[in-house]
């Protein structure tokens, strides 16, 4: 017995060894080849300031539209465990720092309901989930770091307490569709436009418990997190998972479906509720050191 174990920690040792060499060499390439470092392109960008949320656990209720035998139902509420830091933009990107993108042809005119009066101090809107990706790389490329725009359960995680659950309250076992009527009326009254749906200045809405600033004001905030449809079966089992990734959640108030070419949602283009006042967005930074490696190769098409 003590042979074959004698001869199974050689085995492990000698593939362990190439493996360890083959990895220190990838590394060296990618390193050498920019896919794990970037340098600044152009003159040096002041960064955005930043919020850092420690790793912690929190509920978070999906995004989507969850169904139980032909009827809507609430997703599952779930405890969700962040085992990293979450850095993310304290605020939403300005309206003159997307300016700065169109002045350098990366990135479509912003297309507001309202000019801003001062550009410095107010949210950029009007803007597309295609423009607010065409910012993220170029901020990427002027600042040498990874920024990308967050999922849902990101900014559910920064937005703490803040962040709105859009249950309906109603029995799941329920075969009654007057109470799932009733619900939804109730629930979609709750969102109708805000008195004052002007952007306002950056901090005017406050902080959430860790920082992030303005979040559920009068501007939701685009995602990556496609729209989806659940079907559940009579034991909650899900039948059918289906995500639509030409509509993206927008998140505020509520949460927003919107198709991604749509700048102004009251104009058209929600796919599901009430629209919401403006949309903008802010970004994440992403300081996995392999996080240069996942944004070449997304750009290249591939889902990493």
């Amino acid at each position: 017995m003590a042979a074959i174990s004698e001869k199974s920690e050689a085995i492990a040792l000698s593939l362990a060894i190439p493996a360890a060499l083959f990895l220190l060499l990838a590394g060296m390439v990618a390193r050498e080849t920019g896919l794990l470092r970037r340098d600044p392109v152009g003159a040096a960008l002041k960064e955005p300031p930043i919020v850092t949320v420690a790793p912690g656990e929190f509920s978070y209720r999906p995004a989507g539209e969850y169904f139980k035998n032909g009827y809507a139902v609430d997703g599952p509420m779930l405890t969700i465990s962040m085992t990293a830091s979450l850095t993310i933009m304290k605020y939403q990107v300005t309206a003159a720092d997307y300016g700065r993108c169109v002045a350098e042809s990366a990135c479509a005119p912003a297309e507001p309901e309202r000019a801003p009066a001062d550009p410095a101090r107010m949210p950029a809107t009007g803007v597309s989930h295609d423009d607010a990706e065409a910012y993220a790389a170029w901020l990427s490329r002027r600042t040498g770091e990874v920024w990308v725009l967050p999922t849902d359960e990101e900014l559910a995680f920064a937005a703490g307490s803040r962040f709105p659950d859009d249950a309906l309250g109603v029995d799941a076992d329920s075969n009654n569709p007057a109470e799932r009527w009733l619900a939804d009326y109730f629930r979609e009254a709750s969102r109708k436009a805000s008195s004052k749906p002007e952007p306002q200045p950056l901090g005017h809405f406050g902080e959430s418990e860790f920082g992030l600033a303005d979040f559920a004001g009068n501007v939701w905030e685009w995602t990556t997190t496609c729209s989806r449809r659940v079907s559940l079966d009579r034991s909650g089992f899900v039948v059918s998972d289906a995500s639509s990734c030409g509509i993206y959640i927008a998140t505020g108030r509520h949460r927003a479906a919107l198709s991604s070419f749509v700048r102004n949602p009251k104009g058209g283009g929600c796919a599901v509720g009430a629209p919401p006042d403006n949309v903008g967005f802010r970004l994440v930074k992403d300081t996995r050191w392999y996080a240069p490696l996942l944004q070449t190769l997304r750009a290249k098409g591939l889902p990493v």
